[in-house]
C-alpha cells in the first residue's frame, strides 16, 4: 500500500448544481484528507473561488446562471484566479465537449458517471502539473490525445 500524501491544506472547490453529485465527491474527497467548499450553480461557484481561495476546482459544465464553460473563462481570465487548476466533471461526453473543455483551459476532462475514487489522483495529478510548470505541457498531450480519438479512418 502506498503512503498517502498529507492532503489537509488542499482545498477543493466542487461546482455542480445536483447536490447529490455535491454530497458525493464531499464525502469521498474528505475521506481522503482534502478540505472541501461547494458551489450550486456557475454564478455562486465565481464567487466562491473568490472568497474561499481553492486549491483546484471541480467543475460541472451545466449548471444555471453560468454554465462552467463561462464559468472557466472568466476565473482564468481574472489574475486572482488564473493560476487555480480546473478539472471539468460533466457528464457531457462527447469528444468536442472534451476538447472544449482543455481549450477552455481545464487540465483534466472526467465524465459522468465517474469512479469516485478516481478522484483524489486526478487531483494530485493536476495539482503537481501546475506546481512543475507543466500544465501546458499535460493541456496539449491530452488534446492531442482527444483529437487523436476524433480522427475517423479512412
Amino acid at each position: 500500500m502506498s503512503e498517502q500524501r498529507d492532503r489537509s491544506g488542499i482545498k477543493v472547490l466542487v461546482a455542480d448544481d445536483e447536490t447529490p453529485i455535491r454530497l458525493l465527491v464531499r464525502v469521498n474527497l474528505e475521506a481522503e484528507g482534502f478540505q472541501v467548499v461547494e458551489a450550486p450553480d456557475g454564478r455562486r461557484t465565481i464567487e466562491v473561488a473568490h472568497e474561499e481561495h481553492p486549491d483546484i476546482i471541480l467543475l460541472d459544465v451545466m449548471m444555471p446562471y453560468k454554465d462552467g464553460w463561462e464559468v472557466a473563462e472568466e476565473l482564468l481570465k481574472e489574475d486572482s484566479t488564473s493560476a487555480i487548476p480546473i478539472i471539468f466533471l460533466t457528464a457531457r461526453a462527447d469528444l468536442r465537449d472534451h476538447e472544449r473543455g482543455l481549450n477552455t483551459g481545464a487540465l483534466q476532462y472526467i465524465t459522468k458517471p465517474f469512479n469516485p475514487r478516481t478522484l483524489a489522483p486526478a487531483i494530485e495529478e493536476c495539482l503537481d502539473a501546475a506546481k512543475s510548470g507543466d500544465a501546458q505541457t499535460v493541456r496539449a498531450e491530452r488534446l492531442r490525445v482527444v483529437r487523436d480519438l476524433q480522427v475517423t479512418p479512412e
